[in-house]
């Protein structure tokens, strides 16, 4: 089951670096270019932008790979 998420919410995720923390910037429901890559967005399937709580560092997943907290 995968969760809907609004800008502020606190979120863990996965990456090449391990498990990582930090809080859900914006929600895009519209395609958007991020880091010179399409992302496809929808009502039904956003795109969250993530950023890293230790590096500060931006991502962006869809919904299936975050988890709260």
């Amino acid at each position: 089951m995968t969760h809907s998420f609004k800008a502020g919410d606190t979120v863990r995720w996965n990456s090449e670096a391990g498990e990582i923390h930090g809080k859900v910037i914006k929600v895009h429901t519209k395609d958007v270019e991020f880091m010179g890559k399409h992302r496809p967005a929808s009502k039904d399937d956003p795109q969250y932008e993530v950023k890293s709580d230790k590096t500060g560092h931006l991502a962006m997943h869809h919904a299936g790979a975050l988890h709260r907290g």
